[in-house]
């Protein structure tokens, strides 16, 4: 079983339009969806249609319609009692990929469920392969929770943990790093940048240019601070994974950007999926490859299934980067002390 964690769901709604968003003006929708959001409900989403046993723990009042989505979708669930309803997520799609998201704070956790819902996600985690946590936290959860919820799970449980995060939480996990180091995270360029000091825009455009050591090396800074294993996701470029084994650089296939939400959920579901078929590292990063591009490829939240992955498309190769021996931080990576 995988078990996610979604602190902070939501409701995702998106509105398609033909035309660019224009700043106050008035548009005309061409579509518009709503699906159960969140980015552990995300990655749920995708295992389950994968045909894995996963469960999302989220909190979530008896009645929000949050949670009747996620039996429309399949999902199975373990709701932890709130009195409020799930936050909705605004996402405005243009043609040609481009996405505006407006994210709702979410409803304020009370102490009793904060506690309810780290020890659930304990609990699971003792008979679960993964457990990955996700995404924001909502008010009333101390931005050092994650780093305590991974402390927990690998003091327990034989799990691996995986955490996708960003900002403060992100910050204050890596400064309770090894104590809190995660087997895998998975951070996009500008998480990575936050992390470790490095420039996200010269990331991203290294790697598409077809160098990826600059990202490469600042994985490495992570793994120095005790990290297992770093996917790392550079948009259009690809990504790289960085493990004590070595590294890999996955290029994905040309194709018609139409949507990027939750295009590193399904990333980080297919890593997880060629994991637990014991997969090798280079196929480990081409499945999260094929399953993130698949992501991009579909409208608003649409998440992918196998059948619309082509991961024989994504190009992977082992990378040896000339400062793998010994990587040196920027000054600005000073938030990784503890």
């Amino acid at each position: 079983m995988i078990v996610t964690l979604t602190a902070n769901p939501s409701i995702d709604r998106t509105v398609v339009l033909d035309t660019e968003l224009v700043r106050g003006g008035v548009h005309r929708a061409r579509a518009s969806v709503s699906d159960p959001g969140g980015k552990g409900v995300n990655v749920a989403r995708v295992l389950t249609a994968s045909g894995v046993q996963a469960m999302a723990v989220l909190p979530a009042s008896e009645h929000d319609p949050l949670l009747e989505a996620l039996s429309d979708k399949g999902v199975r669930y373990c709701a932890v009692p709130t009195g409020a309803l799930a936050r909705t997520n605004i996402t405005v799609s243009e043609p040609g990929g481009v996405t505006t998201k407006i994210n709702e704070p979410g409803a304020e956790l009370s102490e009793a469920a904060r506690t309810e819902l780290f020890e659930t996600v304990v609990d699971l985690g003792r008979d679960a392969t993964w457990v990955a946590l996700s995404g924001s936290l909502p008010p009333g959860i101390p931005v050092g929770w994650y780093g305590e919820l991974v402390a927990a799970l690998k003091s327990t449980t034989a799990c691996k943990v995986a955490v996708d995060t960003s900002d403060a939480p992100l910050l204050a996990l890596a400064a309770s790093f090894p104590r809190s180091a995660p087997d895998l995270i998975k951070p996009n360029s500008e998480e990575l940048a936050q992390l470790t000091g490095a420039d996200a825009e010269n990331l991203e455009r290294a790697a598409a240019a077809g160098d990826p050591t600059a990202a490469i090396d600042a994985s490495r800074i992570l793994l120095q601070r005790g990290v297992g294993a770093v996917l790392a996701t550079l948009g259009s470029a690809g990504a790289v994974l960085v493990t004590q084994e070595g590294a890999w650089f996955a290029s994905p296939p040309k194709i018609d950007a139409i949507s990027t939400v939750g295009a590193g959920d399904s990333s980080l579901a297919g890593y997880i999926l060629a994991d637990i078929e014991r997969c090798p590292p280079a196929d480990l990063i081409r499945r999260a490859v094929a399953y993130g591009t698949a992501a991009t490829a579909l409208p608003g939240t649409t998440l992918p299934t196998p059948e619309q992955t082509r991961p024989d498309s994504v190009t992977v190769e082992a990378v040896q980067s000339p400062n793998s021996h010994n990587p040196q931080p920027s000054p600005s990576s000073k938030t990784l002390t503890s």
